[in-house]
């Protein structure tokens, strides 16, 4: 599972090197110290010899200045390598989401995919920052420690022959437990983050419905299962320390006595004991800091599980192999088209959608609440593939040309107006960020931007805040469509993007997009004067085509179309 992300450290694979070999280093001079205090004390102190001692001593404290730099150099390369690899890894990762279709974005929530890009890819390059060191050292440690003390006495060595075992199973039974409990914690995160986002994206609702105790509860809820997912795991995790710590007394204790019968029959020195002793410790550390590379690769495993889940989410809409076909004229063509958000689903939201729209015109689509208005305009840029049929494009299928080029080439306005952090031009610029001044003062012109942007001090560099929310509901609407006009798209679709304006500023957005004669303009709308001087007018019921025609005839001829142009008449007072 790990190997899969092996290649993000490919770019860094120079300072892992280096931060491993300053960890063998550093164990090599650390082990050398307990041979040099024995040294000191069978040889120097037996013998009294101070000249020895000081030698000895002065040996040892270079040994230790040594391992200390070292320690200090692993700890600059590890991190340095691992933020790398957590910054390859959030990048690519990343990317391959803003390569999704809607339809592969639906199988993961965003909660979830913000903490697979932030927490999931922080425990991973944090696994590689802390664990570079134990990972190399306690093998390491373990093999010199075991070499020296069978060098010092084999038959005391043979201690960890019972003890291995013990630590081995024990080891083995805790981190299968721990395993599914660190996918169900970052699974609860998941939750949460759900509850975060909801709440603080529809925190005007919340407050306009006196609704923040039934949210408290809500987070309550989430946090307390995160709270005991995390103590669970935890809790299995932290056996690990006991374990050890129960073996590793019993050794000493063991050592202590049968080393300690040696001495007397005069099989071992004092020495000999000490610097033994000082090498079990090292072997037990080693052991324990095995231990704590296992649990934290069991971690590790569960967050790689679940960016691989990401990285492996194949994206169901392709680029052709021939990207050459460029859009000219914007004629559009629908040719028995069938179309359902889940291949598994029952019933098509589209059925049998058979029209041509032709280049230049202005259409206008109109029906009742679900009746897959916004569903049928979202096949022309591909933001879903059609089910079955096909959806052209001056007589090429959509599917012909480069998503890209594409999606360039149609300008669409959503349903739900959407600005970012920044200012009013760094928004507008997100249509064309080559646009000029002139092109920027058009397009604001004829989406009556014009209206309302000098009542703003600093013009177009205002500051719009998070989400847009330093302007109106009708300014947002009007700077979206500016925004998508700088792309001087070859099709504009505003799916109800005028709902927020008044008649008369809508008026004059209508007078601004007929002089668009080289667009075809597709409008969505709920009022009837919206669309009722368009060149052809749809009528989608449940998924099907109701009818096609100018507003004079469905006026005449069509059921649908009279009942809701007489109903918002009588509501207008008309």
């Amino acid at each position: 599972m790990l190997k899969r992300l092996f290649p993000y450290a490919q770019k860094h694979r120079k300072y892992l090197m280096l931060a491993c070999a300053c960890v063998i280093l550093e164990t090599v001079f650390e082990l050398v110290i307990p041979t040099l205090m024995a040294d000191i004390i069978d040889i120097g102190v037996a013998n009294s010899d101070k000249g020895y001692i000081l030698w000895k001593g002065a040996q040892m404290i270079i040994c230790a200045l040594l391992a200390l730099i070292l320690g200090i150099m692993y700890a600059r390369f590890a991190a340095t390598a691992g933020q790398g690899f957590g910054a390859e890894l959030r990048k690519d990762e990343f990317e391959r989401v803003q390569n999704f279709s809607f339809a592969n974005t639906d199988h993961f929530s965003t909660s979830s995919l913000i903490t697979r890009l932030t927490s999931d890819v922080t425990i991973l390059q944090t696994a590689i920052s802390n664990g570079i060191r134990p990972l190399v050292r306690a093998p390491v440690m373990l093999l010199m420690a075991l070499f020296f003390t069978f060098t010092i006495n084999p038959e005391l060595t043979m201690v960890f022959v019972v003890v291995t075992p013990i630590l081995a199973c024990g080891l083995f039974v805790i981190v299968r437990k721990v395993g599914p409990l660190y996918r169900l914690m970052q699974a609860s995160i998941d939750q949460i983050n759900t509850v975060v986002q909801e709440n603080l994206n529809a925190i005007r609702v919340v407050k306009s419905y006196v609704r923040e105790g039934y949210e408290e509860e809500k987070f309550k809820k989430m946090n307390i299962a995160l709270r005991d997912n995390s103590e669970h795991a935890f809790r299995t995790s932290v056996w690990n320390m006991p374990l050890f710590q129960y073996v590793m007394y019993t050794t000493i204790i063991c050592i202590l006595f049968f080393g300690g019968q040696m001495i007397f029959e005069g099989v071992m020195k004092v020495g000999e004991l000490t610097g033994f002793l000082s090498y079990v410790m090292q072997i037990l550390n080693s052991l324990m800091m095995i231990s704590a590379v296992f649990l934290m690769l069991t971690r590790s495993i569960a967050s790689c599980e679940r960016i691989i889940e990401v990285l492996d989410e194949v994206p169901d809409i392709h680029d052709p192999q021939n990207k050459d076909l460029i859009v000219n004229s914007g004629d559009i063509t629908f040719h028995h088209v069938y179309f359902k958000y889940k291949t598994t689903a029952k019933e098509y939201v589209l059925s049998n959608i058979d029209m041509h729209i032709p280049a230049g015109s202005t259409i206008g689509i109109l029906g009742g609440t679900g009746s897959a208005k916004t569903s049928l305009v979202q096949l022309i840029p591909r933001l879903y593939d059609v089910s079955e049929g096909e959806v052209l494009i001056d007589g090429h299928n959509v599917k012909e040309y480069s998503i890209e080029h594409l999606r360039d080439s149609v300008g669409m306005v959503l349903q739900k107006n959407v600005l970012f952090s920044g200012t009013i031009r760094e928004n507008l610029l997100w249509g064309n960020e080559h646009a000029t001044d002139e092109d920027i003062d058009w397009a604001c012109h004829v989406a009556s931007v014009d209206e309302f942007i000098h009542q703003f001090p600093k013009g177009y560099e205002t500051d719009l805040g998070q989400g847009g929310v330093n302007v109106s509901g009708g300014q947002k609407q009007r700077l979206c469509i500016a925004r998508a006009l700088l792309k001087h798209p070859k099709v504009l679709i505003l799916d109800d993007s005028t709902s927020a304006v008044d008649t008369a500023t809508e008026a004059n957005i209508r007078e601004g997009l007929a002089t668009l004669k080289e667009t075809t303009k597709l409008i969505i709308a709920q009022r009837v004067s919206s669309i009722q001087h368009a060149d052809q007018i749809i009528i989608l019921d449940d998924g099907h085509i109701n009818a096609i025609g100018t507003h004079d005839e469905l006026l005449k001829n069509n059921s649908i179309y009279q009942d809701i142009y007489y109903s918002q008449m009588e509501g207008a007072g008309l």
